[in-house]
């Protein structure tokens, strides 16, 4: 499994550690990934995804997933959220 964001495409990241002396070894760091359910008002079901927390809070922030995946661009979305944008599209088509 990829150490990336489902939702906004962060990924791992490398860089150095610096030594007092200033000797630099390589390093990586890693993104705060969190499995988590998130609820779907337009398809009124929950979806298990893993998302970064910065990603959390920004879900929250816009107004759930539904209003997140709209705004979402599809190149930083996988493939299971990418399924996911367009059947909450599809739905809010529906229903409107």
């Amino acid at each position: 499994m990829a150490r990336r964001c489902e939702l906004t495409g962060k990924t791992v990241q490398s860089g150095n550690n610096v030594s007092h002396a200033h000797n630099k070894t390589r390093r990586r760091f890693l993104p705060n990934l969190c499995n988590v359910s998130l609820m779907s008002d337009a398809l009124g079901r929950s979806f298990r995804l893993r998302i970064s927390a910065h990603a959390l809070r920004s879900v929250e922030h816009r107004g759930g997933l539904d209003a997140f995946l709209m705004k979402a661009k599809a190149g930083e979305l996988s493939l299971k959220a990418r399924r996911l944008q367009r059947d909450v599209k599809k739905a809010q088509a529906a229903a409107s």
